[in-house]
């Protein structure tokens, strides 16, 4: 009858609380298992199946070891909800009646000890005498144990909305030797996607996990703990502050700083330092805390040479450029991999405001050569970046004729892939060869004929018109 009603969409809030009424009022234990299962359903991070779900009902909070005595049938789990609750025949996934019932639920003080009761059922299960006997380097049989993934990954997200005094000693008698529990490398596994190995064994600490999903009450109790190692890498080199950055955990990652132990410059195994990272994805807020430091190196490489600066250039993140060239010690112009310099990057992904931001500096070169001896207009040209090309072009020293390895100019560039504004750009310089030849002794007019003939859909009249206006011009003043 209610998957009637939910389908016509009529006074459904009114048909929800009474049938919510009516499971809390259910006699025996069938009224805390009902109100346990939507919690399940409607708060877990995931769909889950029924067999995670009767695994996780069965947790008991005090007990040593999952009773199987406690496991509930599929019918009574179901009959406990009075018809909310559905489970799909096909992926055997547990779902609700409808989404509206969703949003019923989530409604605050609906349901308001949801997250509290998953993270504490999750952490007790964790916690008991069969799982902490399983090998960390040993794929556990999951079909026997269905909730230990879930668990595993899942009760910090829980947490981190709802912790409560019992969860954080739970998560603390987890974590303090997290690295031999078979959690642990489940967590590493979903997070790295690195399978089970035991040369590659990975030391994830509790510091990790606490760190990644930014747990702050939790992780500060782990800081204040004996024989912990703040700067510990797992396999992949990922220091807990590392993690913290690459998860945005603001409150992580000031606890991890204010230790005095911390090293803000221990790079992962490739070399990345926490300042690439927060660099790299952005994080104005965390690159704030690191270079507050003075002793974090602004122009620390990883193995491919690129530094913080190079990488927020690429990415396009003008405040962390900023934030970086603030600092006396950073060097603007450190060329990375192929000898790209934060300009160059820059200039070819078009992120005009950093171009603008850099190309103020006099310690930048603005025609700095890669390997191939590109230079930004170059890189600009190609790619088609009107704005970029015209700050570069506002600048007397800038080289519009410069020549890489095939003997091709900017000019050359834009003209074979058609870009019409940056030719016109180019050629309002009144230093700009319009008949400058590459290795081959083709002219910018010989390679759109060249273009033309292997069938480019590229409409050239108007560049074509443009360069021997151009030449004509040239050819007049000699």
């Amino acid at each position: 009858m209610l998957q009637k009603v939910a389908s016509t969409g009529v006074d459904l809030d009114s048909v929800y609380g009474q049938t919510l009424q009516r499971i809390r009022e259910q006699r025996g234990d069938r009224s805390r298992l009902g109100i346990e299962v939507l919690m399940w359903v409607s708060h877990a991070e995931r769909p889950l199946k029924i067999e995670e779900l009767r695994h996780a009902l069965a947790v008991e909070m005090g007990a040593t070891d999952l009773d199987p005595e406690n496991i509930r049938s599929q019918d009574t789990v179901l009959g406990s909800c009075l018809g909310l609750v559905i489970v799909d025949q096909e992926t055997f996934i547990v779902r609700l009646i409808h989404y509206t019932l969703q949003e019923y639920l989530s409604r605050p003080g609906v349901l308001p000890d949801a997250h509290r009761v998953l993270a504490q059922s999750c952490l007790a299960y964790l916690n008991y005498d069969q799982v902490r006997g399983l090998q960390a380097d040993i794929p556990p049989n999951l079909a026997d144990m269905p909730f230990l993934e879930y668990s595993s990954f899942y009760w910090g997200m829980h947490a981190v909305i709802q912790l409560s005094d019992q969860a954080r000693t739970l998560a603390l008698q987890l974590l303090n030797r997290y690295e031999t529990h078979i959690s642990a490398t489940l967590v590493f596994h979903q997070i790295t996607g690195i399978i089970f190995n035991p040369l590659s064994f990975p030391r994830f600490t509790g510091l990790h996990y606490a760190s990644y999903f930014g747990i702050d009450e939790v992780l500060a109790a782990l800081i204040d703990m004996k024989d912990r190692d703040i700067n510990q890498g797992d396999w992949d080199g990922f220091t807990p502050l590392i993690l913290a950055i690459t998860q945005g955990n603001q409150g992580a990652v000031r606890l991890l700083l204010s230790c005095e132990d911390v090293n803000p410059n221990k790079p992962a195994r490739r070399g990345q330092t926490p300042l690439y990272y927060a660099s790299r994805d952005g994080r104005e807020d965390i690159v704030g805390l690191l270079l507050a430091r003075g002793d974090v190196n602004p122009n620390g490489s990883d193995e491919y040479w690129e530094t913080p600066l190079s990488r927020a250039s690429c990415n396009g993140h003008e405040g962390v450029v900023r934030l970086i060239l603030a600092r006396n010690d950073v060097n603007p112009d450190k060329p990375g991999t192929g000898g790209i310099t934060p300009l160059c990057s820059a200039s070819c992904k078009g992120h005009e405001g950093i171009v603008r931001v850099l190309l103020a500096r006099n310690d930048v070169d603005p025609n700095h050569q890669d390997k191939n001896s590109w230079t930004p207009l170059h890189g600009a040209s190609y790619q088609g970046h009107e704005g970029v090309v015209r700050l570069l072009l506002a600048r007397d020293d800038v080289c519009p004729n410069h020549q890489d390895l095939e003997g091709w100019t900017p000019l050359s560039q834009a003209s074979l892939l058609g870009y019409e504004g940056v030719v016109r750009l180019l050629l309002s310089r009144d230093d700009v060869d319009p008949d400058r030849a590459d290795n081959c002794g083709r002219t910018p007019l010989a390679l759109i004929a060249m273009g033309q003939l292997l069938g480019s859909s590229r409409d050239y009249k108007e560049i074509v018109r443009l360069l021997r206006l151009r030449t004509a011009s040239s050819s007049s003043m000699n």
